[in-house]
């Protein structure tokens, strides 16, 4: 009964088109861009890059400064259009919680045969982050990812002090990130991790978290993202 007061009150709309219904409507689903397994990179997962990548080619790594990418394997769900950009905002930051469910569904599609049985982790929220919204969004998606797939989220890192990376282009993201991930105290990182984030936009996120994870003993790491950002 309260639930349906409270629908009456202010009913559930579509995150991007904000039609009442869902939480993201059939039509708006349908229409968004998903990324095509089949043409992506198999290494790092970038659309229409399965057989010249754009976004894991030398000159990028050797703009990353690195000879290789640091993740053993990356996927994307979608391409990071306006409608893609809504969800993530109006989840993050217009406290719109339920979307952490739909999207994780939404990952678990791309959640290849070989890492099925991986245990999950995830890129927390800033200190700073998690004060202004009241909960970590990673952290949600990540366990309702785990429970969707029947794998076990690990919480292996501390929260990052670092800067909004939406404040910077694609170099100042990287120098952002150097060195910001340190693992929680006498936590114990697995042989293999899947490391679940939003949005994938240099790829500085990912890397740097993963070289955390690779100085603290874990052998294999994938990536798994909701949108990927083109480069440009």
């Amino acid at each position: 009964m309260a639930d349906a007061f409270l629908e009456t009150l202010w009913p559930t709309r579509c995150a991007i088109c904000d039609t009442m219904g869902a939480v993201i409507c059939p039509s708006c689903l349908g229409a968004l861009p998903f990324i095509d397994v089949n043409r992506a990179c198999p290494s790092c997962g970038a659309p229409y890059g399965q057989h010249q990548c754009t976004e894991c080619n030398d000159a990028m790594l050797q703009a990353a400064q690195r000879d290789c990418l640091p993740l053993d394997g990356m996927a994307h769900v979608l391409m990071a259009d306006d409608a893609v950009r809504r969800i993530v905002t109006v989840y993050k930051d217009a406290n719109e919680r339920r979307l952490a469910a739909v999207i994780s569904q939404l990952c678990a599609r791309y959640v290849p045969p070989e890492w099925a049985r991986v245990p999950l982790t995830y890129i927390p929220a800033t200190k700073e982050a998690l004060r202004r919204r009241g909960f970590d969004h990673m952290a949600d998606v990540t366990h309702a990812l785990g429970q969707h797939c029947g794998v076990p989220v690990l919480d292996l890192f501390e929260r990052p002090a670092s800067l909004d990376q939406r404040k910077f282009d694609r170099h100042g993201r990287q120098r952002n990130m150097e060195g910001r991930f340190c693992l929680h105290p006498e936590v114990r990182v697995p042989q293999e991790v899947l490391l679940v984030d939003d949005v994938c936009t240099t790829g500085a996120t990912l890397f740097a978290a993963a070289d955390c994870l690779r100085a603290g003993g874990a052998k294999r790491i994938y990536g798994l993202t909701f949108a990927k950002v083109l480069a440009t």
